[in-house]
């Protein structure tokens, strides 16, 4: 009797399976696929078809905040180009022309700091580099990076006016950039004012806000007593009074031009009427200040007793421009500046 063995279960349901048969690979192979992918969009210039297909459609542009050209692209990088990419997707599904120009920034302390890593690196110190030397080595160095991620920008799949793109560093957009500076001149727009600048003692340079981590601090808080110079009250109810502002700023108070109101706020105009025996103040002194902050100044300024004169809330109706002059009661010392007592 012959042997008999029973079908292997594969082979039994091998020619009941009926797939279509295609040229796709059984494999994704994505790293090599993807680079021809990629090059056939190029080759074919699909970029640039898209362009011309989206001729007299509504217009959708897409401000895009530039990457600093300095290092490999990581995971920030492709969530905000991607999303990005999606959205000009859909708006050209949509109907629209889209616009979409890659730039670079290529200014500023990130560009420079990678250089001085590598002049660390070679034992070189930056302050023996000159000047202008520098600069053109941190313009290469954003060069080379620029071409870098723009390759890798197309790797993810980003479309966009690849040959049209823009960096801060090229002279056409230094020459606009101090083209529009010349607009702000010629209407008025620019002015000379006051504010701080964030200054690396490390590094030698400006930082700009995005820059700066600050750590939890206890300031030190001032009430400031402006004396008012024009009572334009009917009843003179500012006659000889002071108003006082509490800020948690003082290093501001010497470039202090005025003083702001809440039209929700309370105000009361007070007389001091007894004082401790250090008090900052002079018995029969008038302040107008907001009731919620009024506790807290008596007991600053040394204030045991006070008679309310009157009450308001200012509203924009009523308000008026009055005439102060700059002077302060507060604690510790006196201000050169200001000649306030702080």
């Amino acid at each position: 009797m012959p042997d008999s063995k029973s079908p292997d279960p594969q082979d039994r349901y091998r020619d009941t399976v009926f797939l279509p048969r295609t040229s796709f690979p059984m494999r994704g192979n994505l790293p090599t696929r993807e680079p021809e992918i990629l090059a056939r969009w190029e080759s074919m210039g699909l970029d640039q078809s898209i362009i011309e297909a989206g001729k007299g459609k509504p217009v959708f542009t897409l401000h895009d905040g530039p990457p600093y050209a300095n290092g490999h692209l990581h995971i920030g990088h492709a969530l905000n180009k991607i999303n990005k990419d999606v959205i000009n997707r859909a708006q050209r599904m949509n109907g629209s022309r889209v616009r979409y120009v890659p730039g670079w920034d290529c200014h500023g302390l990130p560009i420079e700091w990678r250089v001085e890593e590598e002049y660390r690196k070679a034992g070189k110190n930056k302050d023996d580099v000159p000047v202008l030397q520098f600069r053109a080595e941190c313009r290469d160095y954003a060069r080379r990076w620029l071409d870098i991620q723009a390759e890798e920008f197309k790797r993810l799949g980003v479309q966009g006016e690849w040959q049209n793109r823009y960096a801060t560093m090229d002279f056409s957009s230094e020459s606009a950039i101090v083209g529009e500076i010349g607009k702000f001149l010629l209407n008025g727009g620019l002015y000379r004012g006051l504010r701080p600048v964030m200054w690396s003692p490390v590094e030698k340079t400006a930082l700009a806000e995005a820059e700066i981590e600050y750590h939890d601090i206890t300031s030190t808080t001032i009430h400031v007593a402006f004396p008012i110079e024009t009572d334009p009250t009917p009843g003179q109810a500012l006659q000889g009074a002071s108003a006082v502002i509490w800020t948690t700023t003082p290093w501001t108070i010497p470039a202090n031009r005025a003083i702001a109101y809440g039209p929700e706020i309370a105000y009361a105009v007070i007389r001091a009427d007894l004082m401790e025996e250090n008090a900052l103040v002079a018995p029969g002194s008038r302040f107008l200040i907001a009731e919620e902050r009024l506790a807290d100044f008596c007991k600053q300024a040394g204030i045991q007793e006070y008679h309310t004169l009157y009450t308001c809330r200012v509203t924009p109706s009523r308000a008026r421009s009055v005439p102060i002059r700059c002077g302060a009661v507060a604690m510790s010392s006196m201000c050169p500046c200001c000649r306030a007592i702080l």
